[in-house]
C-alpha cells in the first residue's frame, strides 16, 4: 500500500526550484517523489569531492572528525562508517508525544531537497532511499522535544535518518506503528549503510521548522481571508457602516494588507440593506474599534504573512548543511544551520494571529451584548433568561484567545547553551513552530465562533427588520447551515455546531461560499 495511492501528482526533485505547494503536496497529500537526472548528477559530483577528501590524511569536519564539541578528534578510515551510524543513533534522542505525520513528511522531503542540491556530499543511492521511504508511506516516529533550532533540527532529523538505517519505529501507510525493519522489508526496501559525512548531512538542517512554517502560511492565508468574511458579517449584523472600507481611505495609509482586507469586506457587503443604519433616533457616527479597525488589524497580519513568505522562500532555496560542498569543490564549515531567520517569523506569525483572534472575539462579544448590539436579543438567545443562547460559546472563544496570547510569547528570544558551550546560542525555532501550530488551530476555532454568532445575528436581524443581508453573506449563512451549523432557536447541545463551524472554516467552506458571489477575494 503506497502513501501516494489515489494521488496522481508526482514531484520531481532537482538541485533547486521547489515550491511551497510541492512541499505540501508531499507532506499532506502523499504526492510521489522522483529524483531528476540533474539531481543525480549533482549528488554524484559532490560525492566525488567528499571521497577525495576522505582519502587524504588531513582532518575535515564531518568527514574524518568527531562532531560538535568532539570535533577535535581525527577519525581513521576504519571507524568512519561507525562514526556516521553512531551520530544518528546518539542524536535520535527525542522525547514526548509524536509529532504529526505531515510535519515528519515535510521535514523528510525538505532534507531530501537539500541533499539533492549537490551541496552535501550524500551519495545518490542514499537520496533515492529517502525518496523510497516517502513513496512507501513510511513515517518515522519523531518526538515533540529534541530540537533547539540550531545545528538543525537534530533529534527530529536523526529519527528520520535512523529509519533509513532500518532502526527505530515508524508508522506504515495503514497508520499502524511497526519496527522500521519490518516496514522496509514489506515494501522491498533495504537499510542504508552510511558513509563519510552522510550521517551528519542528514541531520543538519532547518527542515522541521521550515516545513511547519510552510504549512502555517498556507493555513493562515485561508484563515485571514475567512476572518475578513466573518468580520464583514458582524459589521452587517450590527448595522455598521461600510464607508470606512472605501479604497480612498485605505490609500491614505498605504499598507497593502489593510487595503486587501478592506477590499474583501467591501466586496462581501456589496448589496446589503443592513449596513449604515441605526436603531431608533440615535445616530451612530462611528462603529467600535473592533468593527471599524478590522482591516487595520487583519491587514497588519497579512503584511506579516507576506514577510514570512519572503523568508520561507529564501530558506526553501537554501542548501543548509555544515560543512557544505561549494561549487568550486571546497568543503567549508559555516553557520547556516542557525534557525534565527525562520524562528523570528514563526514567532511574528503567532503574535499576529493571536491579535486577529483577539479582535474577532471582541466583535463576537458585541453581538451577544444587548446593550451594544443595537436591538439583537441578549446572547442571541431564543428566549433570553430561559435560553442562554451563545453565552458559553463566547466563553470558549475567550479561553482559546487567552491560550493564544500565552502561546504568542516568543520562543526565539530564548537560548540555552549546549554541547559543552560549543553551541552557545540557539534559535528555539522548532519550539516556535510547535507553538504556531496550536495558534493556527485555535484561530480556526475562534473564527468559527464568530461565524456561528454572526450568521445567527444576521438571521435574527432579517426576521426582526425585514432587511436583506448582502448576497455574499447570505450565501455563507446558507452554506454553513448545509454544513451542519444550525440557526437560531431554543437552546440545544452546542458543541457539535461549533465543531461543524470549525471544520467549515478550515476546509475553506466559508471563503468558497462568499467567493461564489463576489469572485476571488484577496
Amino acid at each position: 500500500m503506497d502513501m501516494h495511492k489515489g494521488s496522481t501528482e508526482t514531484v520531481v526533485v532537482g538541485p533547486s526550484g521547489l515550491t511551497p505547494e510541492q512541499v505540501l503536496a508531499v507532506a499532506r497529500n502523499g504526492a510521489r517523489v522522483e529524483l531528476s537526472d540533474e539531481a543525480v548528477r549533482a549528488l554524484a559530483a559532490a560525492r566525488e569531492v567528499v571521497d577525495a577528501l576522505a582519502a587524504k590524511p588531513d582532518p575535515v569536519y564531518g568527514v574524518s572528525t568527531g562532531f560538535g564539541a568532539l570535533a577535535t578528534r581525527h577519525i581513521g578510515p576504519e571507524l568512519r562508517t561507525r562514526l556516521q551510524r553512531n551520530i544518528v543513533r546518539s542524536h535520535a534522542a527525542g522525547m514526548g508525544p509524536r509529532v504529526e505525520r505531515e510535519v515528519v513528511r515535510a521535514l523528510m522531503f525538505l532534507r531530501l531537497k537539500t541533499v539533492c542540491s549537490g551541496r552535501t556530499g550524500v551519495r545518490p543511492e542514499v537520496a533515492q532511499a529517502m525518496a523510497d521511504l516517502l513513496n512507501a508511506g513510511i513515517t518515522p516516529v519523531v518526538h515533540e522535544f529534541g530540537s533547539l533550532g540550531c545545528s538543525g533540527d537534530l533529534a527530529p532529523l536523526s529519527h528520520c535518518a535512523l529509519a533509513l538505517m532500518g532502526e527505530g519505529e515508524a508508522e506504515g501507510p495503514d497508520g499502524v506503528l511497526r519496527p522500521v525493519r519490518e516496514l522496509l522489508a514489506a515494501h522491498g526496501l533495504r537499510p542504508v549503510e552510511l558513509k563519510e559525512k552522510e550521517g551528519l548531512a542528514l541531520l543538519n538542517g532547518t527542515d522541521g521548522m521550515l516545513g511547519m512554517l510552510l504549512a502555517a502560511l498556507a493555513d493562515l492565508r485561508l484563515l485571514y481571508a475567512s476572518a475578513d468574511v466573518t468580520a464583514a458579517m458582524t459589521l452587517e449584523a450590527l448595522l455598521g457602516t461600510d464607508r470606512v472600507l472605501a479604497p480612498e481611505l485605505q490609500a491614505v495609509r498605504p499598507h497593502p494588507g489593510q487595503a486587501d482586507s478592506a477590499a474583501n469586506m467591501l466586496a462581501v457587503l456589496r448589496g446589503s440593506e443592513m449596513t449604515g443604519r441605526h436603531q431608533g433616533d440615535e445616530p451612530r457616527v462611528q462603529d467600535a474599534y473592533s468593527v471599524r479597525c478590522a482591516p487595520q488589524v487583519a491587514g497588519a497580519g497579512r503584511d506579516t504573512l507576506a514577510h514570512a513568505e519572503l523568508v520561507a522562500g529564501r530558506e526553501l532555496a537554501a542548501a543548509v548543511d555544515n560543512p557544505v560542498v561549494l561549487p568550486d569543490g571546497r568543503v567549508e564549515s559555516n553557520g547556516n544551520f542557525h534557525g534565527a531567520p525562520v524562528a523570528y517569523v514563526l514567532d511574528f506569525l503567532a503574535v499576529a494571529a493571536a491579535d486577529l483572534a483577539s479582535i474577532a472575539e471582541r466583535r463576537t462579544d458585541r453581538l451577544l451584548d444587548r446593550t451594544r448590539s443595537h436591538g439583537l436579543p441578549a446572547f442571541l438567545a431564543d428566549d433570553p433568561g430561559v435560553d442562554s443562547g451563545l453565552m458559553i460559546a463566547q466563553y470558549t472563544q475567550a479561553a482559546l484567545v487567552g491560550e493564544m496570547k500565552r502561546l504568542a510569547v516568543p520562543a526565539s528570544v530564548d537560548s540555552i547553551p549546549t554541547s559543552a558551550m560549543q553551541e552557545d546560542h540557539v534559535s528555539m525555532g522548532w519550539s516556535a513552530a510547535r507553538k504556531l501550530r496550536h495558534v493556527v488551530d485555535h484561530l480556526a476555532r475562534v473564527v468559527a465562533v464568530e461565524l456561528v454568532a454572526a450568521s445567527r445575528a444576521l438571521e435574527l436581524r432579517r426576521t426582526a427588520t425585514g432587511l436583506a443581508p448582502a448576497p455574499a453573506t447570505r450565501a455563507v449563512v446558507e452554506a454553513a447551515r448545509a454544513a451542519g451549523v444550525e440557526g437560531p432557536g431554543p437552546d440545544r447541545y452546542l458543541a457539535p455546531d461549533l465543531e461543524a463551524a470549525a471544520a467549515f472554516v478550515r476546509s475553506g467552506g466559508a471563503l468558497r461560499a462568499a467567493e461564489a458571489v463576489t469572485g476571488p477575494l484577496r
